[in-house]
């Protein structure tokens, strides 16, 4: 059964929350935006992302492709080149093939239901609610972290968020608490309140003006709450990258594979399930002797170590700088020679981003 709430504490609530949103709520471009392919940029570049972070992204995105024909008609690897940095590069790719499908498959008509909108490629419940709401006025709430800790806290809900019966519950009670009035000005609200004052950390609830009617408050267990039951358990990775040098070219690769950082480049890398101690553990490996078997070739420095923590991987990369001396590639390679000026134009994923801004660098790749 859906979780039953008082009908004056479900008003209260809401009634509080959007008298907070006007005097509070934060200057954003995509904010009463009722163009649904801003909309929909808006949503899956903030997947994952926080707001500052998304926000430069979205004025490039928005400046390069004002319209989702301009989207649609773009190429890939300038599309993933703009995403470059801001990771979960999966939303680039399906915001790209989602962009071709309205343009090309549905004459440029943006969905206007959520059950069509929920269809396409990328998009999720939370995102289906947010435009549908944003851009027109369904009723259809939004249920994201922010929404879960705000209600968790507010009615004192201690069931786990990543249950079965917690997902239910919460999306039960956020549709119950929405306002059908005005629901992409209420689902706003929420989510502003969770990402501004109902923090995960630290909240405001000194100056929090649901303070009074706040279970979590009142029992001391703003804290403890949202609860989770599982905790996630990174993998992790080690990525040795082969940065090859023959007078001022270098080489490349896109990765192709069902993998992280699909369609992004990089340099030909070894993954080993430990970190190399020396140079010797990569020419043991398979693809060194695919690669690298017939050339006179001279290591010329390692870098440091890089790490990326991504949601549920940790990589760890070296950058191994190596001379070649009589450069060729095997006839079937995916291999792509550049000059090494030229690197910029590729997108990268970040951990080698930062090896090529790295001061430290033994040579200039850039």
């Amino acid at each position: 059964m859906p979780m039953q709430i008082e009908a004056e504490r479900l008003v209260n609530f809401r009634q509080q929350l959007m008298e907070w949103y006007e005097l509070s709520h934060r200057p954003l471009p995509w904010k009463g935006e009722k163009n649904p392919y801003l909309i929909w940029l808006s949503e899956i570049i903030l997947q994952q992302t926080r707001v500052e972070q998304g926000l430069p992204y979205f004025e490039l995105f928005r400046n390069a492709y004002p319209t989702l024909q301009d989207l649609a008609a773009a190429d890939e690897d300038e599309v993933m080149k703009l995403w470059e940095g801001l990771g979960y590069y999966s939303r680039a790719r399906n915001m790209h093939s989602t962009a071709k499908h309205i343009a090309y498959e549905r004459a440029g008509q943006f969905p206007n239901t959520y059950e069509e909108i929920l269809a396409l490629k990328g998009v999720g419940p939370y995102t289906a609610a947010a435009i549908v709401s944003f851009a027109y006025d369904l009723p259809h709430a939004v249920v994201d972290g922010n929404v879960y800790r705000v209600l968790a806290r507010f009615f004192g809900i201690e069931i786990p968020t990543d249950s079965t019966e917690g997902k239910k519950l919460f999306n039960d009670l956020a549709q119950q608490a929405l306002d059908a009035t005005q629901p992409g000005r209420y689902n706003q609200a929420i989510m502003d309140f969770g990402a501004t004052q109902c923090t995960p950390q630290n909240p405001d609830c000194k100056n929090c003006p649901l303070q009074a009617d706040c279970q979590a408050f009142e029992y001391n267990t703003v804290e403890m709450l949202p609860v989770k039951s599982k905790k996630l358990v990174k993998r992790e990775r080690y990525f040795h990258y082969l940065v090859i040098q023959s007078a001022d070219k270098t080489i490349v690769r896109k990765r192709i594979e069902k993998d992280i950082w699909q369609n992004l480049y990089e340099f030909p890398m070894i993954e080993l399930s430990e970190p190399a101690t020396d140079f010797g553990d990569l020419k043991n490996a398979e693809f060194w002797n695919y690669l690298l078997s017939d050339c006179n070739y001279k290591l010329l420095h390692i870098s440091r170590p890089f790490k990326q923590i991504l949601t549920h991987q940790v990589i760890h990369a070296l950058f191994f700088e190596i001379e070649i001396l009589n450069p060729h590639l095997p006839e079937d390679s995916q291999f792509v020679v550049t000059e090494r000026k030229n690197l910029s134009k590729f997108a990268f994923p970040k951990i080698i981003d930062w090896y090529l801004q790295d001061n430290s660098l033994y040579l200039n790749l850039l």
